[in-house]
């Protein structure tokens, strides 16, 4: 898909791109666990499974954008948006939003939610422009072997 105004192209991306994908990441200040979940063993496992789709977005070869998208069968989640600081404020975090969406109901999911930290006051408004209602009476509890899962 291209949106020739802005130049911009989605690519769902591989492993191969893990590495662009991680410098993203770290640009867009954007914590993740290099040694843990987010390794690219597991990276790896985790597209090989069917169950995540890597979204990007360029401008021209240049990565600019991602989101993981993942499901359970039932309930699909937008995972690890981060959009380049360069190109903020110029739409790019909402439309993929979008093709995160767009992917997920053709995979049949009825019901997409994003976990979002409470500092995290940028995508909090973004994903409330995306429509997306928070829900204070709902509980995010977890339990890891280590703090790198």
């Amino acid at each position: 898909m291209s949106d020739s105004t802005n130049d911009l192209t989605f690519v769902t991306l591989t492993v191969d791109d893990y590495a662009a994908v991680c410098d993203l990441w770290r640009l867009a200040g954007l914590p993740f666990k290099a040694i843990g979940r987010d390794s690219r063993e597991q990276f790896a496992a985790q597209i090989a499974s069917g169950l995540q789709t890597v979204i990007g977005v360029r401008i021209d070869d240049r990565l600019v954008g991602v989101v993981l998208t993942t499901h359970d069968g039932r309930k699909g989640w937008i995972n690890r948006l981060a959009v380049h600081p360069d190109c903020r404020r110029q739409g790019i975090g909402m439309l993929l939003i979008e093709e995160a969406e767009q992917v997920l109901y053709r995979q049949g999911m009825q019901v997409i939610a994003a976990l979002i930290e409470d500092e995290n006051t940028a995508s909090l408004q973004l994903f409330a422009r995306a429509g997306y209602g928070d829900y204070p009476s709902l509980h995010y509890v977890s339990k890891r072997k280590n703090h790198d899962v």
